[in-house]
């Protein structure tokens, strides 16, 4: 069957689904926006001003001339190209018209889904009879039936079939897609015990059937350039053998073109590979590695027979087989024809050798179909026992991992077990653990409250010792000023010794000097002045002073008297510096306690410095003052009245 063949029959279900009335007419308006979702579809360039015309509401148009088929089979069948639209969008586009108005699933059972329903709509336009209304008979439709249940890995039962077909004697001579959906999607013509499987099952077929995948799986490719083995996962087709990443088909990563010079060969293991084979072109050559020996066999097979219907000629390997078993089914009924013929009687000799030729020709039909037959069953037989196999071998695997899941229960069980008492112990040690944080937070609020108390004594000691340092430095200098004040007193102890001796040898006879000189004539007021000076000033004031006697009489009783004056002076001025030390040196001995906060004597008016202590030159100066003052009181002069010592 040719594209235009393929394509009119997804055609004549939206055209049909467009006569409402069922009389073979549809409005020029619907067949417009037909025609125009056609172009689209099919990928076809053409001109909206030229549709327009074609559509018009008059009787100059084609359409209006000639009708709807030629126009369709003029200006869109004849441009449709294939490889260059896909197919599958434009079989979609007609499933949607059409089966919004004639499918309608029954809501109580839904084995089958709306994409399924699709699946199976072009599954059964590949599969029906070539003539309008379309219909599958049932030879086809037990061999789509017998498709789905092996790819189901369910042995076909066609009881169920048989037996709907006998209950229902109109559909023996063919079942149109809407009926046919509909008893398949009530269970009515296959046994299924899963819709998973079956949706996964009817895809599969779809995928080989519609799309001419004629075989699929994982292989190991060796690559040209790097020349290392990446597996591959290859899908066969009646031209071309593609290769992607992985199973979704989203990364293709090639693709090999097989031609009718293309040669396919198994190769010896090498390179630590086995089940090698190789796929020659006229540009290069594709190494790859099975699995196994089986899966290089199937391989092998399927690549020889998609080279043999390239050079036959042929696309697609379903659509021949389905003329195959169409010419079986000819050929059958002429041979029943022709049998029947045979047993009347034959009128001539022409008659007779044609019939002799028929019937020559039937035996050696029959013996072919027998022998396909036969070869089908060992096929079948073979297809049983590997399917055996591989079910003892699946339900050995399932034994083995249903006891494994139960292991894997029991380990579950005993990991809950054991994280249930880990969770009870982390429990505990979370409350431990808080309770040593409790234990932590009081031990370090005591140890702050014990460091801020070890500050304050660290405070109060270094206060103390800072008081004591001063204390001592009180003291020290204290101590310092009592040794130069002993210091001075044992000097002017010294002196004063010396003084008393120099004193006790004036007092001898020898020495006593009768003073006559006269004092009235002095000035009174000059005398305070001559004994407020220093020792060095008074022997000019006493030169003076003689310069009245003649000097011839009175020289050595003026020396004399000098001497003496001086002498008493000198005795005076050193018992009163002798009274003024003792003093001082009371006041000093008496300790000086930090922050003493006595009362302040009060100060001479004639201090220096009053309020402050006074400097070795100063206080020498005050008792040499002192002295004078005592000293004129002693020889008779008018002095001014002593001040008064305070303590």
């Amino acid at each position: 069957m040719d594209l235009q063949s393929e394509l009119l029959k997804s055609i004549w279900y939206a055209f049909t689904s467009l006569d409402v009335e069922q009389s073979g007419k549809v409005s020029k308006s619907q067949l417009k926006v037909l025609s125009h979702n056609l172009y689209t579809a099919l990928n076809i360039p053409h001109d909206p001003v030229a549709l327009e015309e074609h559509f018009k509401d008059n009787n100059n148009g084609p359409v209006s001339n000639q009708g709807y088929m030629p126009y369709l089979n003029k200006y869109i069948l004849a441009k449709a190209t294939e490889g260059t639209f896909n197919k599958e969008t434009f079989d979609e586009l007609c499933w949607t018209l059409t089966s919004k108005k004639n499918f309608k699933p029954s809501t109580q059972q839904r084995l089958c889904s709306q994409r399924d329903c699709f699946k199976l709509f072009c599954l059964f336009n590949l599969l029906s009879e070539d003539r309008y209304p379309l219909v599958i008979i049932q030879p086809e439709l037990e061999y789509l039936l017998k498709k789905i249940s092996s790819t189901m890995s369910v042995e076909w039962d066609g009881t169920l079939l048989e037996e709907f077909l006998s209950q229902n004697v109109d559909l023996q001579d063919g079942m149109s897609v809407w009926e046919f959906l509909e008893h398949l999607s009530a269970g009515q013509l296959l046994h299924v015990e899963s819709k998973e499987s079956f949706s996964l099952a009817v895809d599969e077929v779809f995928m080989e059937m519609y799309h001419n995948t004629i075989k699929k799986g994982y292989l190991l490719k060796k690559g040209h350039v790097r020349r290392n083995w990446q597996e591959r996962w290859f899908v066969l087709k009646p031209s071309s053998l593609t290769y992607f990443v992985g199973e979704d088909l989203k990364e293709k990563k090639g693709e090999i073109l097989l031609e009718e010079n293309c040669v396919v060969e198994t190769l010896p293991d090498k390179e630590g590979r086995r089940c090698l084979f190789c796929v020659k072109t006229y540009i290069r050559t594709y190494e790859m590695s099975a699995s196994n020996l089986k899966q290089r066999v199937d391989w092998v097979q399927a690549i020889q027979t998609v080279l043999r219907l390239r050079a036959e000629g042929k696309s697609s390997l379903h659509q021949e087989l389905k003329l195959s078993r169409r010419k079986q089914r000819e050929t059958l009924q002429r041979s029943q024809s022709n049998q029947s013929n045979n047993s009347e009687p034959i009128a001539d000799e022409a008659s007779q050798h044609s019939a002799l030729e028929q019937q020559g020709e039937t035996e050696r039909l029959e013996q072919h179909i027998e022998s396909i037959i036969q070869k089908q069953r060992e096929v079948e037989a073979k297809h049983k026992e590997e399917e055996k196999q591989e079910r003892e071998k699946q339900q050995t695997v399932q034994r083995d991992l249903e006891r494994q899941l139960e292991e894997t229960k029991k380990a579950k069980e005993r990991m809950t077990t054991t994280l249930t008492e880990m969770e009870k112990e982390v429990q505990q040690q979370k409350k431990r653990i808080h309770e040593l944080e409790l234990t932590q937070l009081k031990l370090e609020e005591a140890l702050d409250a014990q460091i801020h108390a070890r500050l304050g004594e660290d405070q109060i000691r270094l206060e103390l010792e800072r008081q004591l340092a001063e204390e001592q430095n009180a003291r020290l200098a204290e101590e310092r000023i009592r040794q130069e004040l002993e210091r001075q007193l044992a000097e002017e102890q010294k002196k004063l010794a010396e003084l008393l001796l120099l004193q006790s040898q004036l007092e001898t006879p020898a020495f006593r000097i009768q003073d006559d000189t006269p004092t009235a004539t002095r000035p009174i007021n000059q005398q305070p002045e001559e004994s407020s000076q220093h020792n060095t000033e008074e022997a000019p004031i006493h030169e003076s002073t003689s310069t009245a006697v003649p000097p011839c009489v009175q020289q050595p009783e003026e020396s004399s008297q000098h001497n003496t004056e001086r002498e008493l002076m000198s005795q005076s001025t050193s018992t009163q510096m002798l009274k003024h030390w003792t003093i001082q040196l009371n006041r000093l001995m008496k300790p000086i306690a930090p922050g003493d906060k006595g009362e302040h004597l009060p100060v001479k008016t004639t201090c220096p410095r009053q309020g402050q202590a006074l400097t070795s030159t100063e206080f020498i100066t005050k008792v040499q003052t002192g002295v004078g003052q005592e000293k004129g009181k002693g020889n008779g002069y008018s002095l001014s009245p002593p001040e008064k010592e305070e303590e």
